[in-house]
Parts: C-alpha cells; structure tokens; sequence
C-alpha cells in the first residue's frame, strides 16, 4: 500500500496540472487502492477479474457468482448452428417436368381415394 501511496502522490494532479496523463495514471491508482482494501472487491477481481467487478458495479456484488454461473451455463445450453444445407439447384425444364410429374402422382391419388370412398361407402 505504500507504494501506491508513493505513486498516488508523484501522479496527484495537483502535482502535475498540465499533464491529463498523470491525472488518468491518478485515477487508475485510487481505483487498485479503492480495489485492494475493499475485501469483497479484492475477492471478486481475484475470482473474476476486471469483468468481476463492472458487474458488480452493474448488478451488485451479490450477484457476481450468479452471474458467473449463469454465463457458463448458458453457454454450454446454446444451440449448435444449423447444418447447412446442400444447394439444390435445377432446370427450369427440370423444374416443370418435376411439377408435372407430381401432379400426375397427386391425380392419381386423388382418384384412388375417390374410388376407395366411393366403395367404402357403397358396402354400408
């Protein structure tokens, strides 16, 4: 802690009034102080890091474990992407001729089942 006392005081921006540089240097050393004496900040950023302690800020400190659990849940939970298909691709001739032979299929269907009912019905 003494070093960073050391560094607050040589980045102070009184110190140094002119040099925004030293006034950020500043910042970022009264937040690892603010971090390191805090014991429940100092747990979060040794488990989880920086990205610990902005969800802490976000969501409450309560809430880091849960979220942390819940991430890596649903990251195991994601569905895979879907295969790509194969690209089908076919002659306009194909293409007709292919419709022309299942309507000839569905027409016949159609009158199998006409034929069928028809007899079905006629034996009640």
């Amino acid at each position: 802690m003494l070093r960073l006392r050391k560094l607050a005081l040589k980045y102070h921006p009184d110190k140094n009034p002119d040099n925004p540089e030293a006034a950020e240097k500043f910042k970022e050393i009264n937040n690892a102080h603010a971090i390191l004496t805090d014991v429940s900040k100092r747990n979060i950023y040794d488990q989880y890091g920086s990205l610990g302690l902005y969800i802490a800020e976000q969501f409450g400190e309560e809430n880091v474990n849960t979220y942390f659990m819940l991430s890596s849940w649903w990251a195991k939970c994601k569905p895979k992407p879907p295969e790509e298909e194969p690209e089908f691709c076919m002659s306009p001739e194909d293409l007709e001729e292919q419709i022309k032979t299942d309507m000839e299929r569905a027409s016949y269907a159609l009158e199998y089942a006409n034929f069928y009912l028809c007899n079905f019905h006629s034996h009640w």
